[in-house]
Parts: C-alpha cells; sequence; structure tokens
C-alpha cells in the first residue's frame, strides 16, 4: 500500500476555511461594498438544517444570496446558520461548510467550486478523484443560475432593510 498526500481533500479544507473567514467578517463587521454571495448547497447533506417546505422545494441543491437582507449569522468551524427571507417569510437556516458546492462573489468576480468525490474503501480511483477549483467567475457564471430542474437563485433584492 503506497501512501499519498491527499491534496483534495487539503484543498477542500483549506477553500472551507476561506469560507469561514469570509463569514465570520461579515458577521462582525457586514458585507462591505457591493459585497454578496451566492451559495449552493446538497440540500440532502444530512446536517444541513432548513424548513421542510425549502427541502421540498429544492430536493436536491439550493442556491441563497446573502446580500441586502439576513438576519443572525452565526459562524462555527463546522458551518454556519443565517435567517434569509422568502417571500416575506424568515427562515433559519445553517450550511455545513461539507455541503456547499459553490461560493461565489460576483462583486469582485470570486468563485469556488467543489467537485463532488465519490468515497470509496480502496485506493485504484483516487487518481480519478477532482481536486476543488478556483476559478475566474468569469469562467464560472452559470453557477450563480442553477439549472431550474434542481434549484433556482432567490433574489431578496425586495427584502432590502431601509
Amino acid at each position: 500500500m503506497t501512501a499519498k498526500i491527499d491534496y483534495g481533500n487539503l484543498m477542500h479544507r483549506a477553500m472551507r476555511g476561506l469560507i469561514q473567514e469570509v463569514l465570520m467578517g461579515v458577521r462582525d463587521n457586514g458585507l462591505p461594498g457591493e459585497h454578496h454571495f451566492f451559495i449552493t448547497f446538497d440540500t440532502q447533506h444530512p446536517d444541513v438544517e432548513i424548513a421542510d417546505w425549502l427541502s421540498d422545494r429544492y430536493p436536491g441543491e439550493m442556491t441563497v444570496v446573502m446580500q441586502h437582507w439576513f438576519d443572525n449569522l452565526s459562524v462555527t468551524d463546522e458551518g454556519f446558520a443565517v435567517t434569509l427571507n422568502f417571500g416575506d417569510a424568515p427562515e433559519p437556516l445553517y450550511i455545513p461548510y461539507d455541503a456547499i458546492k459553490t461560493f461565489v462573489d460576483p462583486s469582485v468576480e470570486f468563485g469556488l467550486r467543489f467537485e463532488t468525490q465519490e468515497v470509496e474503501d480502496d485506493d485504484e480511483d483516487d487518481e480519478d478523484d477532482e481536486p476543488p477549483v478556483v476559478e475566474d467567475l468569469t469562467e464560472i457564471a452559470e453557477i450563480a443560475e442553477p439549472e431550474k430542474k434542481d434549484a433556482e437563485v432567490v433574489s431578496l433584492d425586495s427584502f432590502r432593510k431601509h
């Protein structure tokens, strides 16, 4: 058995740490300038906590927008909790970092995409595992508009605090 450095998992951990650090800054100081986030996550992840009606409506993945109105942002080492408004209905969400598929800040053309990796007992397919991808937003802009069959972006502009 040959031991290998698992660069894919190391990169995932580093990228999730970046998201945690960014969210801690937002929690402490608010969103600076024009920054805002499109966060796509796996609604079926065992540690995701969302209302039943949201998981029924988005059975695979969901993209949320943190921009003008959000509340109760709490950030931990495992994930974050936030209250977002869905059609005048504030809903608390808990999203573990492991459930995040994409994290995009279009204001600065920054995006992270986490490739799914199948967990297997043997090492035969390790070279096929895709490492996480850090790309210029112009190459992954379609992430901000998920496929209609699985999810849709929920715009929160109309719930802006005045």
